[in-house]
């Protein structure tokens, strides 16, 4: 089974980029074995169309712009992005995300399971870091995707 844990955002716009830092941190920490493929998506949108549909399981990680405080996070799976109620907006190149599970769902290539990791953001100011709520939430949803790449019978090794 192929698994890929998907990062969006724009690393200049410091809480944008969330998903791109995730990523990173998922890269600095943890050795994957040739199943799993981390993919920094930037802000790429429908030219990722192919590694989406190649994908049996896809984790998304983003930003997302709905009620709450910054640093909540929600998790929404493909069903609820196919049947159009995810009840918030995604970042700045949501159109390409939703639209590329769309295009992939009417083709017949969605992968089998997609769940969307949605952080709200404390800050799109220009700069390269994440805010400090967000930097701390980095070590935790990389723990919960890799216990349940884990579970899914993935070897993960941590990086000492």
């Amino acid at each position: 089974m192929k698994t890929l844990v998907f990062g969006a955002g724009n690393l200049l716009l410091s809480d944008e980029g969330f998903g791109v830092h995730f990523i990173q941190y998922l890269q600095n920490h943890y050795v994957f074995t040739e199943d799993v493929e981390l993919y920094d998506g930037g802000t790429l949108g429908i030219m990722v169309t192919h590694l989406l549909e190649e994908a049996d399981r896809v984790y998304l990680v983003d930003v997302v712009d709905t009620k709450g405080e910054p640093g909540d996070v929600f998790r929404f799976e493909k069903e609820e992005f196919l049947l159009g109620k995810l009840p918030i907006k995604m970042s700045p190149h949501q159109i390409g995300i939703q639209e590329v599970l769309t295009l992939s769902d009417l083709r017949g290539r969605t992968p089998d399971t997609v769940t969307l990791f949605g952080v709200i953001p404390a800050s799109y100011e220009a700069g390269v870091e994440l805010s400090p709520i967000l930097a701390t939430l980095l070590p935790k949803l990389a723990d919960t995707v890799v216990q349940e790449l884990r579970a899914a019978g993935h070897e993960i090794t941590d990086i000492p």
